[in-house]
């Protein structure tokens, strides 16, 4: 596959978010504001592709150099986990703003579905290293579509009448599913049409 199919595939055929719903816990609760899901989907982006590159590395490496591929989901969660930290403090040295804006959903991002997701998905789809950077780098830019297109959406009915049974979290699951329903559009044939 190559690396303009992997990316229009991670960004819009198989978006994380929108057709596999991982991630969905900080895609809702992040969205309600622009700047903050903006900051969340760079941090995502950031974290998912040096999360591909760093857990391929380990995967081809030491995993399966020693036979011991069994522990790859905790080794791929403590990759995640450090490469969060390392975003966490960057943000809140740089950026404390944006940090108390993120809240828990920065930490979160650790057991984010989302980002264990890819780089589970690259090992297995046999991706060399760098086509494991791209799917990674793929992931965050369609997670960071996804959550930019629902903040804007969330800040604009913010202001209507909208039905209280409906406000907050059910209009932003309602939204998603209008949202998931759109992205379907993009699939494997129009991935050929444009690619070839």
């Amino acid at each position: 596959m190559s690396y303009v199919a992997i990316i229009i595939t991670y960004v819009f055929i198989s978006n994380f978010v929108l057709t596999q719903f991982l991630g969905m816990c900080p895609f809702l609760g992040v969205s309600k504001n622009v700047e903050s899901a903006v900051g969340m989907g760079f941090a995502v982006t950031f974290v998912a592709t040096m999360a591909s590159l760093v857990t391929w590395m380990i995967q081809h490496y030491i995993l399966v150099p020693l036979n011991i591929v069994f522990l790859q989901t905790v080794a791929f969660i403590l990759v995640i986990a450090a490469l969060v930290q390392i975003v966490e403090m960057v943000l809140q040295k740089f950026a404390p703003p944006l940090y108390k804006a993120l809240g828990l959903f920065l930490p979160l991002m650790t057991t984010n579905c989302a980002i264990l997701g890819v780089a589970v998905i690259a090992v297995r789809a046999n991706y060399n290293a760098l086509e494991s950077f791209t799917a990674g780098f793929a992931c965050g830019v369609g997670f960071l579509l996804a959550i930019f297109v629902m903040s804007t959406i969330r800040e604009r009915i913010a202001t209507e009448d909208i039905p209280k049974p409906f406000r907050g979290i059910p209009i932003a699951f309602i939204i998603a599913g209008l949202m998931a329903m759109s992205f379907m559009a993009f699939d494997k044939a129009l991935l050929k049409n444009l690619i070839g």
